[in-house]
């Protein structure tokens, strides 16, 4: 089984994933070959010290492994300090045996279905922020890992199951005017591109701080941890 949730930022918004497999391992029977794909700020690699190891530890405990693909607010030198490995079709960082960070531009095959993940975002607040302490230019994607989305895609003959990203594709970004984050244009027109010349079943992504539905297959996650049916 494969669960999703959105910007958990370490311990700040962790309880509602604890919580959720609280209930769930009630009438859900889970193992290590089930999991959690978190879409972005997860805040697992931030500091390095004390706060990182809580965090990784609620996580390890979870009955399921957790997966998770980057967004705005990660220690980027700090992850990439971890081992990578092939996994299920893509790249991972391996965090630990049971939490592995799903690099941008893959397509991983987990359950007989395609994942297309697609981490990275704009900090907004970077100006009460710091580069190097709390926000890192790495944030936003370079130009080999938006060639490594398309190329990745090519190889599926352009279609996946779901698509995963930290942000949105600009029309799903308009369609939230009131919220739209400024300085990511260039992300969210390549989402678009990519939206449009791929045919897929659902796209979630985080960033927004809201649970919501746009155009029936844009799903925006924030509290909600959901169950995606896989046997479709």
């Amino acid at each position: 089984m494969v669960y999703l949730s959105a910007d958990t930022h370490g311990c700040l918004d962790l309880q509602k994933v604890t919580d959720f497999f609280q209930t769930e391992t009630l009438h859900t029977p889970l193992t290590k070959k089930d999991y959690l794909i978190l879409l972005g700020d997860a805040g697992i690699c931030w500091d390095g010290g004390k706060n990182d190891a809580w965090v990784k530890k609620q996580l390890q405990n979870l009955p399921v492994t957790t997966l998770w693909l980057d967004g705005n607010h990660e220690n980027f030198p700090l992850l990439t300090e971890y081992p990578k490995k092939r996994w299920h079709g893509g790249y991972v960082h391996v965090i630990a045996a049971d939490l592995l960070h799903l690099m941008r531009g893959y397509c991983y095959e987990i359950e007989g279905k395609v994942f297309w993940v697609f981490g990275g975002g704009n900090s907004v607040d970077k100006a009460c922020r710091t580069q190097g302490i709390d926000w890192w230019p790495q944030e936003m994607p370079s130009e080999e890992e938006y060639e490594r989305g398309r190329k990745s895609l090519l190889e599926h003959g352009y279609q996946a199951d779901y698509m995963l990203t930290h942000t949105a594709p600009l029309h799903v970004a308009q369609q939230l005017a009131e919220y739209l984050l400024p300085g990511e244009e260039k992300l969210q027109e390549y989402l678009q591109d990519i939206s449009q010349c791929t045919v897929f079943r659902e796209w979630y992504f985080g960033h927004w701080h809201m649970d919501l539905t746009v155009s029936q297959k844009y799903h925006g996650l924030m509290e909600q941890v959901v169950r995606i049916d896989l046997t479709e």
